[in-house]
Parts: C-alpha cells; sequence; structure tokens
C-alpha cells in the first residue's frame, strides 16, 4: 500500500509535512510506503491523501496529522465510509471534467523521479525532436497554433522561427519563471509538481533553434521550487537529457536558474533580460526585439513556463493532436487559477472556449464568504473587473480583448457583493506606482497622477471634471507607455467606473 502525500508550497503551508510526518511513523507497523508527490491543484481539500492498493487510487481531504491514524485504521476496514473520503481519484468531478495536458502528470508521483517521469511518457517529446531537423520542431510548434501563456499570447512558433532565422554564434533560451501577477501560482504548482516537463521543453526549444543554453528565471519568492529545479535539472544532466551530447544526438543544450529581482516589472521580457544581465530591471525599447537582440545582445527564445511546457505535448502528440483543442485562434488548452473570494481556490486546465461562468460556477463552488459574486478579475492586477454581465464571454483571446479585457496568466480573482471598486481602481495605479521601472514619463508619472485624481473622486472634489481627466490620463498612459505595466494599468481603472460607477459616488 502506498500513501501519497503532496509537498508542494501550498499542500505545506496547510500542514502536509505534518501529515507526512505521521504517516511515516506508521509506515513500518503497517507495512506502508510513504511518496511524496506534487499537488493536483485542488487547493480546497489539502493537504489531499491518495491511497493506492492494487494501482486503484483512492483520495481522502483535507487531512490532517491528527486524522492519521483514524483513517489508517479506516483503511483495513470500510475506507468508503470515512468522513474524508473522496472517491477514487480519477472520478473526482473537479478533475474528471478537466482536459489536463500540461498539468497531465501532477500529483501522480515523486515529482523527481525520472523512472515516474519516463513512465508517464515524458522525454518522447525530446527524443521526437532529436530526430527531427531544426526547421521541422519549429514547423510543428506554430502548426499547433501554441501561443505565449504568459499574457501577450504572442505565437510560439513565430517567435522561434525568427530566432531560428538569424544567425549568431550563440544563442539562448530564457524562462520566464518570475510569476508575479496576482492570484496566479500554475508556473510553481508545475515546477514543483513536474519540473522534467519544463526542462524537456527548453531542450526541444533549444534543439528547434539552435540554442545551447537555457536559463530559468525564477521568482526569489518560490524556494522550494528553486530547490526542486536545481535537483531536476542535476539528474536529468546525469541521464544525458541535459548537458553536452543529448542522449548521444550531438545536440548540446545546459540549463541553470536564476533568481528573479523581486520586482514585479520584471516579469516584462526585456526588463527580464536587463535583470538576467546583472543590472537593474528596466524596459527596454523595442526593436531590436529579444528573438534578433536579446541576452547578451544576442538572439533569445523567452518564453514562460507554461508555454515551454506545452511543447512537449506537441512535440510528443503531434502538432495536430494539441491544435484540435480550444476555438477560433486560442488553440490548445487554458490554465485557470481560481483565487480571491472563493470556496474552491485550485487550478482548472480546460480547452480555450468555455465561458468564466461556466468555469466559476463549476470549479469555484461559491463565494468563500457565501455572498452573491459581483467581480471577477481576469489577467493579473492589470486586468479589467468585470461585472456579471460579461461572465458569459468566451475563454479566448480575440473574445476577451474585444471585450477590454485580457486573459493574461489566467489568473481568476473573485469580488463577492462587499468590494469597494473605487478602492480597486485606486489599488491598480498604487500598483504600477510601486511596480513601475520609471523609465517613461506615461508609467512613472501617470500612475501618481492617477492616484491622486481617484482620490479626488472619491472625496467628490469636482466629480465630473475629474472623471473626465482620469479618462483622458488613462489615454496618455495606454498609448504613450514603453511596455505593457503602464499601457495596461488604464484597464482596472477603465473598467471600474465603467460598470461599478455607483462606488466612486
Amino acid at each position: 500500500m502506498r500513501i501519497y502525500v503532496p509537498s508542494d508550497t501550498t499542500a505545506v503551508a496547510l500542514g502536509a509535512d505534518a501529515v507526512a510526518a505521521a504517516v511515516q511513523a506508521e509506515a513500518q507497523r503497517r507495512g506502508l510506503e510513504l511518496v511524496r508527490n506534487g499537488s493536483r491543484g485542488m487547493f480546497a481539500v489539502e493537504p489531499l491523501v491518495e491511497v493506492e492498493v492494487q494501482g486503484l487510487r483512492t483520495a481522502y481531504g483535507p487531512v490532517s496529522a491528527g486524522d492519521v491514524s483514524g483513517l489508517l485504521d479506516a483503511l483495513e476496514s470500510g475506507a468508503d465510509q470515512h468522513a474524508l473520503f473522496l472517491g477514487p481519484v480519477a472520478d473526482i468531478p473537479w478533475l474528471a471534467s478537466q482536459q489536463r495536458l500540461t498539468f497531465a502528470r501532477a500529483g501522480e508521483g515523486d515529482p523527481l523521479c525520472l523512472d515516474t517521469y519516463r513512465t508517464l511518457g515524458g522525454f518522447a517529446g525530446l527524443e521526437t525532436a532529436l530526430q527531427m531537423a531544426p526547421v521541422a520542431v519549429v514547423a510543428a510548434v506554430t502548426d499547433s497554433g501554441l501561443r505565449g501563456r504568459g499574457g501577450a499570447a504572442f505565437p510560439a512558433g513565430i517567435k522561434w522561427q525568427t530566432v531560428l532565422d538569424t544567425p549568431a554564434s550563440q544563442k539562448y533560451i530564457v524562462c520566464n519563471a518570475d510569476e508575479g501577477d496576482s492570484g496566479t501560482f500554475a508556473d510553481r504548482l508545475l515546477l514543483e509538481a513536474d519540473p522534467y516537463q519544463l526542462l524537456e521543453g527548453m531542450a526541444i526549444a533549444g534543439v528547434a533553434v539552435g540554442a545551447t543554453l537555457g536559463y530559468i528565471y525564477l521568482r526569489s519568492e518560490y524556494p522550494l521550487a528553486l530547490r526542486v529545479l536545481q535537483d531536476a535539472i542535476s539528474r536529468a544532466t546525469a541521464a544525458g537529457y541535459l548537458g553536452d551530447d543529448i542522449r548521444g544526438s550531438g545536440r548540446n543544450f545546459h540549463v541553470e536558474v536564476r533568481l528573479g529581482a523581486g520586482a514585479y516589472i520584471c516579469g516584462e521580457e526585456t526588463a527580464l533580460l536587463e535583470s538576467l544581465e546583472g543590472r537593474r530591471g528596466v524596459v527596454r525599447a523595442k526593436p531590436p526585439l529579444p528573438a534578433i537582440e536579446g541576452l547578451f545582445g544576442l538572439p533569445t527564445v523567452v518564453n514562460n513556463v507554461l508555454t515551454l511546457a506545452a511543447v512537449t505535448t506537441v512535440l510528443a502528440q503531434g502538432a495536430p493532436y494539441y491544435r484540435d483543442f480550444g476555438s477560433g485562434r486560442s488553440r490548445g488548452t487554458l490554465t485557470l487559477q481560481l483565487a480571491g473570494n472563493v470556496r474552491q481556490g485550485g487550478l482548472v486546465e480546460i480547452p480555450f472556449g468555455a465561458t468564466l461562468r461556466e468555469v466559476v460556477d463549476e470549479y469555484a463552488g461559491g463565494t468563500f464568504s457565501g455572498r452573491p459574486m459581483r467581480a471577477i478579475q481576469v489577467g493579473g492586477p492589470l486586468g479589467a473587473y468585470l461585472p456579471e454581465g460579461q461572465w458569459d464571454i468566451p475563454l479566448d483571446y480575440e473574445a476577451f480583448a474585444a471585450a477590454g479585457a485580457m486573459l493574461g496568466h489566467g489568473g481568476v480573482v473573485v469580488f463577492d457583493d462587499t468590494v469597494d471598486m473605487s478602492a480597486q481602481a485606486r489599488f491598480a495605479m498604487a500598483f504600477c506606482v510601486e511596480e513601475s521601472c520609471g523609465k517613461c514619463t506615461p508609467c512613472r508619472i501617470g500612475a501618481i497622477r492617477g492616484v491622486e485624481v481617484i482620490d479626488k473622486i472619491i472625496a467628490r472634489e469636482a466629480p465630473q471634471e475629474n472623471t473626465a481627466l482620469l479618462q483622458d490620463l488613462c489615454d496618455t498612459m495606454e498609448q504613450g507607455s514603453l511596455c505593457a505595466m503602464g499601457g495596461l494599468t488604464p484597464n482596472p481603472v477603465r473598467s471600474a467606473l465603467e460598470y461599478f460607477p455607483e462606488d466612486f459616488v
């Protein structure tokens, strides 16, 4: 009998280490094997304990250390009668109704076990890529319709093709793992639950464009992910999946981890490159594009964790398989992270095309407070606040853009009817004040003026004139800012003004 207890950050924060210690204390006497697996992303029932008997895994949760002895006793009789019984893992509605491609292996076993990764189909994409010409690998990524999952949604294949076509003595693959959007945790969950998938995706990218060195720019607040990644890199290199002469192919690809600078702006690709080079994270003017003059002035692929991880599915299953999921120009699956005032927070992976209402109703389970939902912010702190009338928009890039919103990295933050939307609009401007790199005037000064004007509106100082001034200021920031930091800050402000005007009175 195997007992699985998650080891990721969220589960540990909720007491998983104590649960694992309690299981281990009983292991020898009861003939049990303890496995620390990755989380499946069902945070409402963490710590989630899974019991495997003859290949069938049954879930219990949320389990505390004090529940362990009684749970183990119940396993010897009628375990399905236990109060924490959730049923066979594969039949839990939260998981069964999803279509997991990128997170298919999350929670299945020890994240650092290479045998587990290979048994579950790991490295099949890399093995395929090593048998292909670089241009064919890039073509497969292009044909799949994969777009960047970091927020900009730029087609990954076009970026790779640019790097492939740019001659240089050295090229780089840079993974943006500086996950800074509020309410997001998908990158961290994948790094802690399935780290080899990212390493495989980066190696495929290196093979495709002729890069021999990759850097993972990791958020500094992710210490567990750092330890897992460093261990995974060491093991993958020893097994021949990284390093020199990968799997006897004659191709070389090395990976190193660098800790981020603790600044939101370093999630912007050019500021990230500045930081990676050892300077302050300040946005670069474009052109030149990073694909042509990126890290150290050389051609660089900059993709985020989920984009590079998705590449493994494209190469292992083929471009048509991946492209068959989704809708319109949004192909594959979308990873949403439910947070804020929700009963059931966690990670959901589904094909593009469902509506926001369907996702929140089916997976979030209503608000944690029990009060009605009033607003949902999608796409991080720079995403629009959507009222109920906007919740039936299909979850795809073009539909959201047409509504003045964005999917971004997939963060979904729910607010109940007690929220003050004028305070949320002010927060958006104040966030920009705090996180702006300061290079361009519209962002650096505009956000400061924005906070001041919103305060005047709330205080009823010439409200009509100041509202018009705020709208004009938003236009200036959107059109004049050097990057998306200042350019997108007006989104939450405008949406609050448009959809919740009563909160500014």
